[in-house]
């Protein structure tokens, strides 16, 4: 009988949990080679939080205001390995990460981020997709390196700008690729 051990995964975000969500309900597919094992937050109250905690996975938290950042990583860093993770899949959480914590997770860490990248790395991605007169927006996943949403891209879909699109319209269906995209990626980059 083939080994049937799935990846142990953490998600790390800040916010609604909704790309979470996305790769928590695909974990729970049939053949599905990775499980989310925990959810952890800079933000204490992060709606994501509470998705992950009704559906039985473990959490942990901790506000980084007031601390150095290599001591907040540090603290996630420990609740990271003190469940035994083999990757960390960033969904939007807005901390730009130390060296020293993305060398630690090299070659196991991935993020996904809502433009093509390396258009439009950072914030505002859908108004300067807009500004800039492109036919495409879209979204990536990629491997987490230092430098900022520069890591080597594993995958990504491209989503048409209509006429009448604002910032808000653009994201909420790059947000629907996103949903497709991440799981797809996670569990290409847990077989490799």
């Amino acid at each position: 009988m083939p080994d049937t051990k799935k990846a142990r995964v953490a998600v790390m975000l800040s916010g609604n949990g909704t790309t979470m969500s996305a790769l928590l309900y695909a974990s729970r597919l049939p053949d599905c080679p990775y499980e989310i094992v925990l959810v952890a937050s800079n933000k204490p109250d992060a709606r994501g939080l509470a998705i992950a905690r009704a559906e039985g996975i473990e959490t942990f938290a901790h506000p980084h205001r007031g601390l150095k950042r290599e001591d907040h990583e540090e603290l996630m860093d420990a609740a990271l390995r003190g469940v035994s993770v083999d990757y960390v899949a960033l969904c939007g959480y807005m901390r730009i990460l130390s060296a020293s914590f993305v060398s630690r997770w090299q070659g196991r860490m991935i993020n996904t981020h809502p433009s093509l990248l390396p258009k439009f790395k950072g914030l505002e991605t859908h108004k300067r997709a807009l500004e800039a007169g492109d036919c495409y927006g879209g979204c990536t996943v990629h491997e987490v390196t230092p430098e900022l949403d520069d890591g080597p891209i594993l995958g990504q879909i491209p989503v048409r700008i209509m006429p009448d699109d604002t910032p808000e319209s653009l994201a909420a269906r790059v947000l629907l690729a996103e949903y497709q995209l991440y799981p797809q990626m996670l569990r290409d980059f847990v077989t490799r």
